[in-house]
């Protein structure tokens, strides 16, 4: 039996980018749309997306749940790393001190970073562990909904 590799990509890109906008998440996929987005006033939760299992398993779980939060940003956006390449540069030239790293999580507010969660802090974690890490950021940088 033999499968064509690109389909399969397409499906679980398909699936993945599926999850993340069902979760409440805007998808960025120019640099002008993250442009936009990141300047927005208020605090923006940036999910840097991927096809990796520790995306799939713990990073887009963890970015559905943690906002079902008494704190939680104004703004909920996505960029997907190797997918959409222009609008995950261009997020990441908004993280300094932070080496590029997905997935991951970029908390800005009024366009500044302010903090990130990075793969590492991700990779090997169940998901309840980074929901919880989400919102401890939330409680020091959010407002009460």
């Amino acid at each position: 039996m033999s499968m064509d590799f690109n389909i399969f990509m397409n499906d679980v890109v398909r699936q993945a980018r599926q999850e993340i906008s069902t979760a409440g998440y805007q998808e960025l996929k120019t640099a002008d749309e993250v442009e936009e987005a990141l300047n927005q006033k208020g605090t923006t939760l940036v999910m840097i997306n991927s096809v990796c299992g520790c995306a799939g398993g713990i990073a887009r779980p963890a970015a559905a749940y943690s906002v079902h939060y008494d704190k939680r940003p104004d703004h909920l956006v996505t960029v997907f790393a190797g997918q959409d390449k222009e609008a995950t540069e261009k997020a990441r030239s908004y993280f300094t001190g932070y080496p590029p790293s997905s997935p991951s999580f970029a908390l800005l507010k009024d366009g500044k970073i302010c903090s990130m969660i990075e793969r590492h802090q991700i990779e090997g974690y169940d998901p309840a562990t980074v929901v919880a890490k989400l919102q401890q950021e939330f409680d020091k940088y959010c407002e009460e909904i």
